[in-house]
């Protein structure tokens, strides 16, 4: 029983960072352009193959 003294002051402060995280994220807006994201995930201009660096470009 005294482990409960420890572990329900730990899980509350674990939720209320959870739950600060996530409104620092909605105040941030994170969440305001959901339809553009599935949009700019099918544009053939961004691949998952980059094309190769040039030797003479690494500098």
């Amino acid at each position: 029983m005294e482990v409960l003294a420890i572990l329900i002051p730990v899980s509350l402060f674990l939720g209320f960072m959870g739950l600060a995280a996530f409104i620092w994220s909605l105040r941030k807006g994170q969440y305001d352009d959901p339809a553009g994201d599935s949009q700019r995930i099918l544009d053939p201009r961004y691949d998952d193959k980059p094309k190769p660096v040039e030797d003479d470009q690494r500098g």
